[in-house]
């Protein structure tokens, strides 16, 4: 016996969506909202961030600016360029106040050098006319016939103490002149200078049973001839004067150092090698000798140095004497 089948036939009705569907959307669009948002977000305060680092970085440079000037005018100043000023426009504030007062300074510390080196130039110039005028006459008294050996012994001391006034005179002059700087440059062979000054000074150096050597190679300098003989001068004859009987004399010129010159004398204690440099400073390490100056050269040739925007140094040898070196733009 067979049963009926009652099952409906018909179109397939489409089931409907689970009941959280809804809510899984909403889900997700707020998801993408927020990451765009926080995208965007972080893509605006990273610009803000840029732009005022920009901002800041050009206010602090223009309102940094004077005291980068005043701060570059400090670096260059010296003795010889006490002519440069700020002179800065704009509102008055606190740089302004700043610039104008660093300004005045100036204008006292380069009167006041003036003041001094006029009165060093001056003094040095009045000086020499009267001792000019007393070696005259101590020359005259000893060369009479009938001058006795105590006018004659006394006249040579006179002639000693008085060619030492000369010289502390003249080498005030030219210390003076070197601390105020160089009026103008010029090209000067320093190869060329420092050997016509060895052969100058070899027959001297001979007598006193030095030898005297030189080696350079082209080298020019631009500077001041006369500064910068001067310069080659004191250190040629330092190295024969404070010297050792049969010792030598070495001057060398070439790219750097310059120019080196080195002696033959006596020991010299390394911490007391950078009062050589300062003036009226003499080292106790030899006998006094009549001969042994004022004190005035080593600071000489450090002053012309840095005049020519060099520098000078000294070093203890091994064995005696001193190494001396010249370094010049």
């Amino acid at each position: 016996m067979q049963v009926a089948d009652t099952t409906t036939t018909g179109p397939a009705v489409p089931a409907g969506p689970p009941p959280n569907t809804g809510v899984t959307m909403f889900a997700q669009l707020r998801d993408a909202v927020l990451n765009t948002l926080l995208a965007q977000s972080a893509l605006a305060l990273a610009m803000t961030l840029l732009l005022a680092v920009v901002l800041g970085w050009f206010v602090a440079s223009r309102m940094l600016r004077p005291v980068t000037e005043i701060a570059a005018i400090a670096r260059r100043l010296g003795a010889d360029s006490l002519d440069q000023r700020i002179r800065m426009d704009g509102p008055r504030d606190e740089l302004t106040e700043l610039a104008d007062t660093f300004d005045e300074m100036l204008d006292r510390l380069a009167t006041s050098f003036d003041s001094q080196r006029r009165f060093v130039a001056n003094a040095s110039h009045e000086l020499r006319t009267p001792l000019a005028t007393q070696r005259t006459m101590v020359e005259v008294a000893m060369a009479r016939p009938s001058a006795e050996p105590a006018i004659g012994e006394l006249g040579t001391r006179l002639l000693t103490m008085n060619a030492r006034i000369e010289a502390l005179i003249q080498g005030m002059l030219v210390l003076a002149r070197s601390d105020r700087g160089l009026d103008s440059k010029r090209p000067v062979r320093l190869d060329s200078l420092a050997q016509g000054l060895v052969a100058t000074q070899r027959p001297h150096a001979e007598r006193l049973g030095l030898q005297v050597r030189c080696s350079a190679v082209p080298r020019t300098v631009h500077g001041d001839p006369v500064l910068l003989e001067q310069l080659v001068t004191n250190l040629v004859e330092n190295a024969i004067k404070y010297n050792r009987p049969g010792g030598e004399v070495c001057v060398h010129v070439g790219q750097r150092p310059a120019l080196q010159v080195t002696n033959t004398g006596p020991v010299v204690p390394a911490e007391s090698v950078p009062e050589l440099f300062q003036p009226f400073r003499q080292l106790r390490i030899a006998p006094s000798r009549p001969d042994r100056g004022v004190g005035l050269g080593l600071s000489i040739v450090a002053s012309i140095a840095r005049a020519h925007g060099g520098s000078a140094r000294a070093c203890p040898r091994d064995g005696g004497g001193l190494e001396v070196s010249v370094t010049l733009p």
